[in-house]
């Protein structure tokens, strides 16, 4: 509790200094995330920032925290809530904790595949409701961000079906819907930091993890994962959330900028992070030797049913689940 305690003041008092700096220069927006430099998600956040300095006549300005230097994705979020930060980006998956809706990417094969993601997350109906679902426990949706389909990567076994998943320890996201996905996979779920995850493969404490193809090259994975398998089981975005009331304090028109800005930085995202894809894919293949294998995803897809029937039913998930999959959860 005392290390929290402390890195919650550190991270506070260097709040404090940039404000004081923000209100001497206009009006300056903080945002906190957890990714490197050079990671596309900083990138199309830097782009974002430009577009609101830009858009503003350099009267808002943004200020970006990267690499986790305000704390976790949990903790920025409860920063934001707080207005301690004004915007935060974090995987959809960290949002679960704040609201149940955002569970549903998490849910397996919620999405034929990326292009009926993206459909959806393009209807104004699901992204008012995701967005504004939010804003009583003080933060609202701004975009979103492509962060990839995620797959499965072992250590040193090939999984062709849900038979090859029976006793694989798998490394999943702090998300119980994830953690229910592996259960009926048929694998052992072991939740799990992800910085944690190199050495737990390296270690043998966990078999196998799932991401997208930028964790086999930028944190190295690919050095002691050698199989990918494309399962696509999940879509989970990154999402930009801003503190509902400092977002409110903006006349119609600087918050017309803001949600401009944040929707364009998502275009300009889907290039870059199609083009880093591409050259992480053949990294990992050329370079470190892992095996990219396509897999029949039928076995997934009808072992995670009855996680469909509970969110269809659950009073807590069943509206988003059927704005996003029809009246009848059939589209």
């Amino acid at each position: 509790m005392r290390t929290v305690y402390l890195a919650f003041t550190a991270a506070l008092a260097i709040l404090f200094l940039a404000g004081c700096q923000g209100q001497a220069d206009g009006t300056q927006l903080k945002l906190a995330h957890n990714q490197t430099l050079d990671h596309p998600v900083h990138l199309s956040l830097v782009e974002f920032g430009r577009l609101v300095e830009e858009k503003s006549d350099k009267k808002i300005k943004v200020k970006i925290y990267a690499n986790g230097q305000l704390g976790s994705e949990r903790e920025v979020l409860e920063l934001t809530q707080s207005g301690a930060v004004d915007i935060a980006k974090a995987s959809a998956s960290a949002l679960e904790g704040f609201e149940p809706d955002y569970s549903i990417f998490s849910l397996p094969y919620t999405f034929e595949d990326y292009e009926e993601f993206e459909k959806k997350m393009n209807d104004k109906s699901v992204t008012d409701h995701l967005y504004y679902q939010t804003e009583e426990i003080g933060f609202i949706g701004l975009t979103y961000y492509n962060a990839g389909t995620r797959h499965l990567y072992t250590k040193d076994r090939e999984v062709q079906d849900v038979t090859d998943m029976r006793g694989l320890k798998t490394r999943v996201q702090p998300s119980q819907t994830s953690v229910n996905m592996i259960e009926a996979f048929g694998g052992l779920p072991t939740p799990m930091a992800y910085g944690e995850v190199y050495t737990a493969l390296q270690s043998g404490v966990i078999d196998a993890a799932e991401n997208n193809e930028t964790s086999l090259v930028g944190n190295r994975h690919g050095e002691v994962a050698k199989y990918y398998m494309y399962t696509g089981h999940q879509i989970v975005p990154d999402m930009l959330v801003m503190n509902a009331k400092r977002f409110n304090q903006f006349t119609d028109e600087e918050k017309k900028i803001i949600q401009e800005a944040a929707a364009e930085s998502t275009l300009y995202h889907e290039d870059v992070w199609t083009k880093t894809i591409e050259e992480m894919t053949q990294t990992a293949k050329n370079e470190m030797g892992v095996e990219f294998i396509e897999v029949d995803k039928t076995s997934f897809m009808e072992a995670v049913q009855p996680l469909h029937e509970e969110y269809r039913k659950d009073e807590r998930t069943k509206d988003i689940y059927q704005l996003i999959k029809g009246a009848d959860g059939n589209e």
